[in-house]
């Protein structure tokens, strides 16, 4: 009982506080049974025994306040017969059991007044901030009087999928959407939980004196729509129907939109259900059913290593593909060593799988447990060395190597945007996937993804269409200039303009480029010793060098005119505001000078453009320029105004 309660309590600490597992879902079920199990038959329960302690000290910097009434966990079942038990011949509340972050809000007078967290259940975090741009929260009611409600805050699928897609760092993308909903809700900066995408859907009514709910829940939860909440979705059940309806809610899990781990039933009798009152950890008016997973056998053939741009490699468990809840299986992540051994996972092993909460593939248990082996030494994508490290209380295996390509996304992400080749199409996220796969070792491969259309047509997020759309920009990209392809080789503080201003002084002539030492380029108008070092010293990596010469074999330059066209002639420019494509103001003003215009420093009627990022800034500059009615311009269009020279 004593190591079941210090495993069950770490792996808790582990999901609900850092975000992370080290243990499956079924796993976690299994010995959380056996120690109920066990404190029944001996009649004992040890201290801090998850059984009677709800939750987890509250760890944030965020404002605490204690529950006016303590919130209680629910005694929960897989079994349909104890639900009808408990039903006897009382109506009753199904609805989907979310897996978010509970939420308590009070209003007053009509408007949101406070947004407490649940806490550990007796003491709650003040989100109230955060509270009031969650998507579907109404800050102002018709009612009143004092309403206390509860809901469940959650991240849709969509939008987790979305978010995680921009996180840079694969160790920082979040497991869940329930790790992310709690992260969002509990920022600092109610800015990045607006950009969360959070919402809210009430599940209980507190509180709301003067209003006659003909004692019904049901009545309740019509009334909270009255007032423009989000209610769970819910179905009225009695003991002869509860086994159809829960059904109804299995058929539905699979396109459901919001993360769910179970149903819960509480009693419509709001009077009934409240004098039962409660035991030392659940009320007795209401109880949760989570799902029977349902697990099939089948054997593990490969073990999938996946390299990230952290160096981070994840094991993946490749096995002979079984149909779980309507689906075909064929892999689950198994997310690091440790629960590798744990498992004493190997290739060949009989394997029980299973979803968690009905989607998410994961191996319950192993049934011949041969023992981890063959755990690469070498990284998959540049065959690197491999390392096995220690990262909090579990053992992950990372690439050695900082040349690896899967480090390399961002230079990867910069080749392809659209100021340099321009190729539309090959996202971040995709880049990961096709380096991930060993399509791209560097940056000409790109132009060769033609060989794998095959695999890529039936990767999740492509078809036909789609890898026919990318192979044409891809094609596309080939006519390009010089200083379009040495701005994507991403060297050190060379922008757009700064590549124009050396390829112009090089006469366009790439193997010039190759050539050129730190004298010849520092002398450049507007480059200077810093951007000199970072091109030669770019061009002094052999391997560098090489990529550079398989590159020019790929595109196709197009012809530069070497005379600047004096385009601007006659043209007065004013340059405010910070500079993101050029190194600082003063290049712009070179580039001005260059074409024939004039820069100043301040707006006139005689001003033809005013050049500022920043177009709605209320900063005197941008006022005088609305005022005479002169355009403001970003860099971005700037930079098209130079590009239409000549």
């Amino acid at each position: 009982m004593q190591e079941l309660v210090e495993l069950l309590n770490r792996a808790g600490r582990a999901y609900y506080q850092e975000a992370r597992e080290i243990m499956s879902n079924y796993e976690y079920d299994r010995l959380y049974d056996e120690l109920v199990s066990l404190e029944k038959e001996l009649n004992m329960t040890m201290a801090l025994s998850p059984t009677v302690h709800v939750g987890y000290e509250v760890l944030s910097e965020l404002p605490k306040e204690r529950h006016e009434r303590p919130m209680l966990s629910l005694d929960k079942t897989k079994e349909v017969g104890r639900l009808k038990e408990f039903l006897g011949d009382q109506k009753a509340l199904l609805s989907w059991k979310m897996d978010g972050l509970t939420i308590v809000l009070t209003y007053r007078e009509g408007v949101l007044f406070k947004a407490v967290t649940r806490g550990n259940g007796e003491i709650g975090e003040v989100i109230t901030n955060n509270a009031r741009v969650f998507r579907n929260i109404p800050l102002k009611i018709a009612y009143q009087g004092e309403l206390i409600l509860r809901g469940e805050a959650v991240i849709r699928y969509k939008d987790f999928e979305k978010i995680n897609e921009e996180i840079e760092d694969v160790d920082a993308k979040y497991k869940n959407p329930r790790n992310l909903c709690s992260g969002s809700v509990r920022q600092l900066n109610n800015e990045i939980t607006a950009k969360r995408n959070v919402r809210f859907y009430a599940f209980s009514l507190v509180r709301a004196d003067g209003v006659d709910f003909e004692n019904s829940r049901e009545k309740q939860m019509e009334w909270l729509l009255s007032q423009g909440f989000e209610t769970v979705e819910y179905r009225m059940t009695t003991r002869e129907t509860v086994e159809e309806d829960i059904a109804w809610f299995a058929d539905r899990i699979q396109e459901n939109e919001v993360p769910s781990d179970g149903l819960v039933l509480v009693y419509d009798d709001i009077v009934y259900g409240e004098s039962l009152g409660a035991t030392a950890k659940f009320p007795r008016d209401s109880f949760a059913f989570k799902w029977a997973d349902e697990t099939k056998e089948t054997t593990l053939t490969e073990i999938e290593w996946s390299p990230s741009r952290t160096g981070l490699i994840n094991p993946v468990a490749i096995f002979e593909p079984v149909e779980l809840e309507g689906t075909t299986v064929s892999r689950a992540s198994v997310h690091n060593i440790s629960i590798m051994e744990e498992l004493e996972l190997g290739v060949g092993d009989r394997i029980e799988v299973y979803k968690a909460n009905m989607i998410i593939p994961q191996i319950a248990q192993n049934l011949t447990r041969s023992g981890v082996k063959d755990i690469p030494e070498t990284c998959p994508v540049c065959q690197g060395k491999t390392q096995i490290r220690q990262i909090m209380n579990a053992k992950a295996l990372y690439c050695t190597n900082p040349f690896c390509q899967a480090k390399q996304i961002k230079a990867f992400t910069l080749f392809v945007s659209r100021d340099a080749m321009n190729i539309d199409g090959l996202s971040e996220a995709t880049l990961e996937k096709f380096i991930g796969k060993g399509f791209i070792h560097e940056f000409a491969d790109i132009y060769h993804i033609d060989q794998h259309r095959d695999v890529i047509t039936e990767m999740d997020g492509f078809g036909e269409k789609s890898c026919a759309n990318l192979l044409e920009s891809i094609e596309k990209s080939r006519e390009t200039t010089l200083p379009r392809l040495v701005y994507a080789l991403g060297i050190e503080n060379v922008g757009l303009a700064n590549a124009k201003l050396i390829c112009k002084e090089l006469d366009y002539d790439p193997q010039k480029l190759l050539e050129a030492d730190e004298e010849t380029l520092s002398a450049i108008p507007g480059i200077g010793e810093v951007i000199a070092k970072n091109v030669t010293a770019y061009f002094r990596e052999e391997k560098k060098r090489q990529q550079y010469l398989h590159l020019l074999k790929e595109v196709n330059l197009q012809k530069e005119n070497i005379q600047e066209a004096q385009i601007f002639e006659g043209m007065t420019f004013v340059i405010t505001g910070s500079v993101e494509h050029f190194k600082n103001r003063g290049e712009i003003k070179a580039e001005i000078e260059k074409r024939g215009g004039k820069a100043t420093g301040s707006v006139t009627s005689k001003t033809t453009y005013l050049i500022n990022n920043d177009a709605n800034s209320t900063s005197s500059k941008n006022r005088k320029a609305k005022e005479l009615g002169i355009p403001i311009l970003s860099e971005e269009e700037f930079l098209r105004l130079m590009e239409n020279e000549g």
